[in-house]
């Protein structure tokens, strides 16, 4: 698995035609683009969830890190926080 820190705006490739696209967020909700070929089947884990109730327990659950909080990024401190 890779973790990483993306900007708004910044968007990462997954091969040569899903393109991810990061548009902000607030909270603990973050707004992406998805830019994929329409043959490509993309769900929400949520709509898997619902729909197949014998998944939920086989499913991986992913958690925010408690380590990272607002304002730190890559381990230094806000210039506007003290």
């Amino acid at each position: 698995m890779l973790r990483l820190s993306v900007s708004t705006e910044e968007f990462l490739m997954i091969g040569d035609d899903i393109k991810l696209v990061f548009l902000g967020g607030t909270g603990s909700h973050l707004r992406i683009m998805i830019d994929a070929p329409k043959d490509l089947n993309i769900v929400r884990s949520t709509v898997i969830e619902k729909y197949n109730p014998e998944l939920r327990g086989k499913l991986p659950k992913y958690y925010a890190d408690p380590k990272l909080s607002r304002g730190k990024r890559g381990g230094q401190q806000n210039s506007q926080s003290k």
